[in-house]
């Protein structure tokens, strides 16, 4: 099978390694790749929103199917561009259609979605420019804190809590009259603010059928203690040890299954994979978001602990036969720590060497954000490396990640030290 994977970062990466690994693999194509995933494969410079020159590809390299990794190219409509071409239409795009990718491209439509479906999450409402003063009302009904969201896709950063309701209206105007966060704001869903721990699951599915991924657990701040600003993700663990097998039952049969069957009941053609953004309040399960992609730092440490062949589900998914594919996890724990450049989420510098790389032991690296000069590999982005460990114990996986971190060095790297320590048992 000739494979085309679209994505640059930390998660492709580790689909490019998992890829790499299955028996039916004839040659993966990345786009456009990075330092790390040249190691599996081949990359090629391809715009992953540039469909007609994407169409000029697949069909030269006779490519068989196309693995989407970020949510840009299927929130833009990918998979309905292969369908609706008649030279395309038989080379699956493992990834929803553009209808079905508004659960992560719009949050107002995914809380409709919920609301049609019975599927818990936070009480809400949506407003626009027109609405602002009604938003205004809304918000003094509300108890703090405040959670403003934009619409759309704002690359993680659309989303304000906040402690002061004069505060929250300041940046309700800021987001809707001002365009704050541009488009993706044009509206604003509100939303009761729900106290609890967060976890994410990952279902592939085929429209019909699904199959359970292992849960995990990111940390989203960039300081110790979850402080400091929002970024793409500063780590992971999996599994979560408060994610019992009686929790996740009830996610299953009150979140999992009523999504799969809505999207099929609402005619939504979804292949691929479904993020189930959680909270646990009290004991039950809530949505916070979806995504239409998996996650990242997520999939890299979600991603090692499957032992099936990945382009065996794939195919599943694309033939609709997933339910006769069989998925094997990996029981250990595994810790992912994100090395990050000086300075980022905010302003930060590129192109610093990166040492160490062949110093690993016993870890996995996935390159998030970095691109190669020859032998050369330099920091190319704000998420640098993600180091991924495996052991018989959380405490074990972690040690191992932080004892391979001593190893790798750039100038200004920084790391939080402090992943997973919250869920220790």
């Amino acid at each position: 099978m000739r494979v085309l994977l679209l994505g640059s970062g930390g998660r492709e990466h580790a689909l490019a390694w998992k890829i790499s690994q299955s028996s039916q693999l004839d040659k993966l194509y990345i786009a456009p790749g990075n330092a790390g995933t040249k190691e599996h494969g081949t990359n090629v410079n391809l715009n992953i929103t540039d469909f007609p020159a994407m169409k000029e590809f697949v069909l030269e390299h006779k490519i068989n199917m196309v693995v989407v990794g970020p949510e840009d190219p299927l929130v833009e409509g990918i998979y309905d561009f292969f369908v609706n071409d008649s030279e395309l239409a038989n080379v699956p795009v493992i990834g929803p259609s553009k209808a079905a990718a508004q659960l992560e491209g719009s949050k107002d439509f995914a809380k409709q979605f919920m609301m049609r479906h019975n599927i818990p999450t936070a009480k809400y409402a949506t407003f626009t420019k027109n609405t602002l003063k009604e938003g205004y009302d809304f918000l003094d009904s509300m108890k703090a804190p405040y959670v403003l969201k934009a619409d759309g896709l704002a690359a993680g950063k659309g989303v304000l809590i906040i402690d002061d309701v004069k505060e929250a209206k300041k940046e309700l105007k800021s987001m809707l009259s001002d365009g704050k966060f541009g488009k993706a704001g044009k509206q604003v869903v509100i939303e009761q603010f729900l106290k609890g721990i967060e976890l994410s699951m990952f279902v592939i599915t085929d429209g019909d059928s699904y199959k359970i991924l292992p849960e995990a657990k990111d940390y989203k701040r960039i300081g110790e203690g979850d402080t400091g600003l929002n970024t793409g993700g500063m780590g992971a663990v999996s599994p979560v040890p408060f994610a019992d097998n009686t929790f996740k039952d009830k996610i299953e049969n009150q979140i999992i299954i009523p999504t799969v069957k809505g999207l099929k009941a609402e005619g939504l053609v979804y292949k691929g994979f479904i993020f189930f953004g959680l909270i646990q309040v009290k004991g039950e399960p809530y949505v916070i978001e979806y995504n239409c992609r998996m996650g990242d730092p997520e999939t890299e440490v979600v991603i090692p602990r499957l032992k099936s062949d990945i382009l065996d589900l794939f195919e599943g998914v694309a033939s609709n036969t997933l339910s006769e594919r069989d998925i094997q996890f990996d029981d250990r724990s595994a810790a992912t720590i994100m090395m990050v450049s000086g300075g980022y989420p905010e302003e930060y510098q590129k192109g610093k060497v990166i040492y160490g790389l062949n110093a690993i032991n016993g870890s996995l690296v996935f390159h998030a954000g970095t691109l190669a000069d020859g032998p050369t590999v330099l920091s190319a982005g704000g998420r640098v490396l993600a180091v991924t460990s495996l052991g018989k114990t959380l405490d074990l996986a972690l040690e191992k990640s932080y004892g391979n971190i001593q190893n790798i060095e750039f100038e200004n790297a920084f790391y939080r030290k402090d992943i997973g320590k919250d869920v220790l048992v």
